[in-house]
């Protein structure tokens, strides 16, 4: 025991309160608290810049601002712009003690500036805490963060929530590899196919930074050639970014990417890879280990240093559309990028969305194609049934397939798998009158009857058992199936092929991949997997139920998902072939079997042009009660050249259904009204919206209104 420890002499019980009462007078006398206490009371502040900005993580608009706080002497190094902090917020100005600000709670935050002093004149909190020395936010990220919030009527918090993942400090505390030398730039391999594809590639290796619209040929081959473009940007010393819509396609291209480079120059970011896979990950890209990154909507905001190249692939897929608050779409955030960075712009797709035409048709990007030989040699051959094929045969009224399909499926399985697309899982979705095709309603809520099993009918929105259903309109008892669901196309398919295996492919179970012996392969759209050496043949069925979306987007998702499908399938020299059950008059199915995905997405560009829809102009959804949202309506300053449509009722939302973004509560009346904006007044759009939804929580809101800039679906 040191002489420190040693207990002071004396009578028994006589050094017990002087001993306490020496120990309060040296707590008293510290300059500095032995503790770290979360309001820092009588610690001294930093010698510099004592004053530490910071954006606290309060997703509400009229609190989309920085914050000042007091910077401790203890926190001064560790405190450093964009690393993250746990301060107080929501103390009143009479709760301070020894010139400081105390009382509140804690809530996260990212340290954004240090300064010499503040803009308040009042006192500041301190800063409770520095959770991590990891500077996380960047200068860069931060700007792009707020463009998007300003963009979206979104609050920086929020965006912030989304740009910058959770903390893992297993993964923080262990070091990031060092970087590799850049690779010697890429062949153009089957770029070559592409009349400008070799300059492309020759452009990101030389340091320059083209935008192009890439409409690639159908096959296996486009996800080696965005490794190549990758390759060609980090030949030249900069940094490159894939986004794709989901975890399969983002296995594709990493698996591309390991072929072409190896090991340790690129990270994948997808929800897959967990909470410290991912964060380590992002960790290298962050720190400068990694230069390439591929992965899903959230990789959009990836911290690549120097970055020469933005791409995303198949940029109709609604898994681009971020559901959370404010809901950007990765296409515009890369847009975005690619203009604050001044760095290479790359959409590429089978398909073309009238979003990517209109880059094009403005000139702010280029076209990449392949001539129509190739494109004709490529693509599958493709032929249509219509409803006056299916009425004169035989073959489809008993048993919902057509002759043609039919001989395609006898034809495809001597030489390979056999893919059919249904539009909906399931066993028998939709019902209608056999006689009169009627669709059948439940006699209660008018919602749509389902067979989930055989013989098993009930309402797809009150749940209600229908057992004596009878058609309104014509008296019949006999159903029919409008959208014959995945599970029953397989046991039809089955009992007519009982040789040859079938498997599926849905929401339940999403097959990544399948030998290329014979078999037929059913499955949902977007839940195709890739077959060895392609498909031999595919039937797309049902066609009009996904033309008959009211959606203004129906003819183009219908488009897109065909063609995703039809672009598995063996090349029309190797004797691949499609049938598609739908009328061959309509747009769509014409662009399908020319494959002219372009062609029918500047027709499509041009009929918006024409009735002012977007992306021509720019729009915004507005919803909630009617009193409300004339309430709000009325206080938002909105553009002179704002036209208000609407307001029109949303449909009820179903409790036993799960609820979407943008779904009112369950059992309220809710309306929605579009917003439309020329061309050049978005921003303003968006700004009158913001200030007005910012100026309503700050009075203490009421009923919520929910904002939603460029909506995916507007009827």
């Amino acid at each position: 025991m040191s002489s420190d420890d040693k207990q002071p002499e004396g009578p028994a019980g006589g050094g017990g309160p002087e001993q306490l009462a020496l120990i309060r007078e040296s707590v008293r006398e510290a300059k500095v608290p032995r503790a770290k206490p979360r309001t820092w009371r009588g610690a001294a502040l930093a010698g510099e810049l004592p004053v530490a900005r910071v954006v606290v993580n309060k997703g509400v608009l009229h609190l989309d601002q920085f914050f000042d706080y007091a910077v401790p002497e203890e926190l001064d190094a560790a405190a450093r712009p964009g690393v993250r902090v746990r301060v107080r917020f929501g103390a009143g100005a009479h709760q301070v003690r020894g010139g400081r600000r105390e009382g509140g709670r804690l809530i996260d935050g990212f340290v954004v500036e240090r300064r010499a002093e503040s803009d308040y004149a009042g006192p500041l909190a301190a800063l409770a805490d520095v959770v991590s020395p990891e500077p996380v936010l960047s200068s860069e990220l931060l700007g792009l963060a707020r463009a998007v919030a300003d963009r979206y009527a979104g609050s920086l918090a929020d965006v912030l929530q989304l740009a910058v993942p959770p903390r893992n400090a297993r993964a923080e505390s262990k070091p990031s590899p060092e970087p590799l030398a850049p690779p010697a730039a890429p062949e153009a391999g089957t770029w070559e196919r592409y009349a400008k594809g070799a300059a492309f590639l020759g452009a990101l290796a030389g340091g320059g930074a083209p935008r192009a619209v890439w409409t690639a040929l159908p096959g296996p081959h486009w996800a080696d050639e965005l490794a190549r473009a990758v390759a060609a940007t980090l030949a030249s010393g900069r940094g490159a970014l894939v986004v794709v819509p989901d975890g399969r396609v983002a296995a594709r291209v990493d698996a591309a990417l390991t072929a072409l480079l190896g090991e340790g120059r690129h990270a994948l970011l997808t929800a897959e890879a967990g909470p410290e896979k991912r964060y380590r990950e992002w960790l290298a890209v962050r720190r400068g280990s990694v230069r390439a990154v591929v992965g899903t909507r959230a990789a959009m905001f990836a911290p690549v240093q120097d970055l020469g190249l933005v791409a995303i692939w198949d940029d109709g897929d609604g898994s681009h559309s971020e559901q959370h608050a404010p809901q950007p779409h990765a296409r515009e955030v890369l847009l975005l990028r690619a203009a604050h960075d001044k760095c290479a712009f790359l959409l590429g797709s089978t398909g073309c969305t009238v979003e990517a035409a209109q880059l094009v048709e403005t000139g702010w990007a280029l076209p990449l194609a392949a001539d129509r030989e190739r494109v004709r040699t490529a693509a599958p051959l493709v032929r249509t049934v219509g409803d006056g094929e299916l009425a004169r045969d035989e073959a489809a009224r008993a048993a919902r397939l057509p002759s043609l399909a039919w001989q395609a499926v006898r034809d495809g399985l001597k030489s390979g798998p056999v893919l059919v697309q249904v539009p909906r899982r399931g066993y028998v979705p939709r019902l209608a009158c056999e006689r009169c095709r009627t669709p059948a309603r439940c006699r209660q809520c008018a919602g749509p009857l389902e067979a989930p099993q055989e013989r098993q009918l009930h309402c797809g929105w009150c749940g209600r058992d229908e057992p004596d259903w009878r058609c309104v309109e014509c008296g019949s008892t006999r159903l029919r199936a409008r959208v014959v669901g995945a599970r029953r196309t397989a046991e039809e398919l089955g009992r007519a092929f009982p040789a040859v295996p079938v498997r599926t492919s849905g929401r339940d179970h999403v097959l990544d991949s399948v030998p290329g012996r014979p078999a037929l392969v059913v499955s949902t759209p977007g839940a195709e997997p890739v077959a060895e050496g392609g498909y031999a043949a595919a039937l797309l069925l049902d066609g009009w139920a996904m033309l008959g979306r009211p959606d203004l987007r129906a003819g183009e998702e219908a488009l897109r998902r065909w063609m995703q499908a039809a672009a598995l399938v063996r090349g029309q020299s190797e004797g691949g072939t499609v049938v598609v059950v739908a009328e061959p008059t309509l747009r769509p199915v014409q662009a399908l079997v020319r494959w002219d995905p372009v062609g029918h997405a500047q027709r499509e560009l041009a009929d918006r042009a024409e009735l002012g829809f977007p992306p021509v102009s720019r729009m915004a959804a507005v919803t909630g009660r009617a009193d409300a949202l004339s309430g709000f309506l009325s206080a938002a300053g909105l553009p002179a050249d704002a036209e208000v449509l609407g307001p029109v009722p949303l449909p009820l939302t179903d409790p036993a259904r799960p609820r979407r973004p943008g779904d009112a509560p369950p059992g309220e009346h809710w309306e929605r009204v579009l917003l439309r904006v020329p061309p050049g007044s978005g921003a303003a759009l968006a700004g009158a919206l913001k200030r007005a939804q910012a100026g309503r929580l700050a009075r203490g809101g009421g009923d919520p209104v929910r904002i939603r800039i460029d909506p995916p679906d507007i009827g």
